[in-house]
């Protein structure tokens, strides 16, 4: 078979086993997901072995320290992916709650019922987690999914998911409702994207260039983010110890994820105080800045930005840096760089705190904390499916209730149409 032939297979059968998933009761999902975290900790030692292989050639291929972060596994880090299947297996499950019902004048019942999307298609880079959390997902949520991994990746992914497939077979579950696409050539991406009649949804998770690639030839609804410019904004009305916490942790705890901190705002009522103390604080962690004329005047570790950093998302130790007049050219400089990801102010202000939620047009908007909490698990969703700046259908982290959609339910007693 052709790799074309072989894609188009692997879509049919998904499509056939999505209609085994949406009828699954959600007992047997959790005991499916409860098996999975269980049997991914038992493989410890075998995942961490085919990660070291891709992490070796990922280093001969000259890959950025950010790329081979995002590519690392280690105990923690699986762990970490066997706890989101436990936590999605706690989830309430969406597939079959009726959202709303309503009365008819003519006395017809009228409701909406979540059910599941039925194929996803995930296409992502680098970061092996995502096999497992995109499963865990997509399969509680009663759907088929396709997972289409990085050649970075490609031991790890197929790792992880021979792990997940083996408990789906002792569960009676078809493997085609699990399925990893084997091969990497490019033409594979492209039929993929082609498969419209099996496939409802395709996310793709990774570098801009990869999403804009997959949204200018997919022929099925794609939900993306390009980048993560992510801003906070220290306000007249900032705690400064709380400021420079949360700033350290937004920009230098992991920069090289999409909800890293890109984008310093400072009031300029605080600049003349906070600015030499929160540059000393964040050149000693190795942080290059880059700031507005205002901001190296009082940073000498400073140098001076560009027009292209402002968009710029680093993913490294870099944050660009800028004084503002007041909140209106914090919200103004975002709207106008920004990418609608995630922002962040820090004030004790309540008014400032409220107008900067209400008019801020990001996915997620904080208050006094970082924005490396801009993630679905971190919120409270499970396992994340990945972060849509695209306003249909989700807008932010997107978790389980975010793989279904609605339909109609009515209940009559014999009323006809006049």
């Amino acid at each position: 078979m052709t790799i074309a032939d072989q894609i188009r297979q692997l879509a049919s059968d998904a499509r056939q086993a999505s209609h085994a998933m949406a009828r699954l009761s959600t007992g047997v999902k959790n005991e499916l997901l409860i098996a999975m975290a269980d049997a991914l900790i038992a493989a410890t030692p075998a995942l961490i072995g085919e990660n070291r292989k891709d992490l070796a050639v990922g280093e001969e291929k000259g890959l950025s320290s950010a790329m081979l972060d995002r590519l690392m596994l280690d105990e923690k880090r699986i762990k970490g992916m066997a706890d989101g299947l436990r936590e999605v297996a706690a989830l309430p499950d969406p597939v079959g709650e009726v959202t709303r019902m309503w009365k008819r004048p003519n006395d017809l019942m009228v409701g909406k019922m979540r059910i599941p999307l039925g194929v996803i298609g995930i296409i992502y880079e680098a970061r092996p987690n995502v096999t497992a959390d995109a499963a865990a997902l997509c399969l509680k949520a009663g759907n088929s999914v396709i997972l289409r991994g990085g050649s970075e990746a490609l031991h790890s992914n197929l790792a992880i998911a021979g792990v997940l497939q083996a408990e789906m077979a002792k569960a009676g579950i078809p493997r085609a409702a699990l399925a990893v696409v084997p091969f990497t050539e490019r033409e594979g991406v492209l039929e993929l994207l082609k498969q419209d009649e099996s496939i409802d949804l395709i996310i793709p998770r990774g570098g801009e260039g990869l999403i804009r690639f997959v949204v200018e030839h997919s022929k099925i609804p794609v939900i993306k983010h390009y980048k993560g410019v992510c801003h906070l904004f220290v306000d007249a009305a900032a705690d400064y110890d709380m400021a420079e916490r949360i700033i350290v942790n937004g920009k230098t705890q992991r920069p090289g994820v999409c909800n890293a901190l890109e984008t310093l705002l400072v009031h300029r009522d605080a600049a003349e105080t906070f600015i030499p103390r929160i540059a000393a604080t964040l050149a000693g962690l190795g942080v290059e800045l880059r700031g507005d004329q205002r901001f190296c005047a009082l940073a000498p570790q400073a140098r001076p930005a560009t027009e292209e950093d402002w968009a710029a998302e680093y993913l490294e130790l870099i944050l660009s840096c800028r004084v503002v007049d007041d909140m209106d050219q914090a919200m103004d400089h975002i709207n106008r760089y920004g990418s609608l990801h995630t922002e962040a102010i820090v004030t004790r202000d309540y008014a400032n705190a409220q107008r900067f939620i209400r008019e801020v047009n990001s996915s997620c908007v904080l208050v006094n904390a970082s924005t490396r909490f801009s993630d679905g698990n971190q919120l409270g969703l499970g396992a994340e499916i990945g972060i849509s700046t695209t306003k249909l259908h989700s807008f932010g982290p997107m978790g389980l209730e975010d793989l279904t959609t609605t339909k109609f339910i009515v209940y009559g007693d014999g009323q006809v149409r006049p």
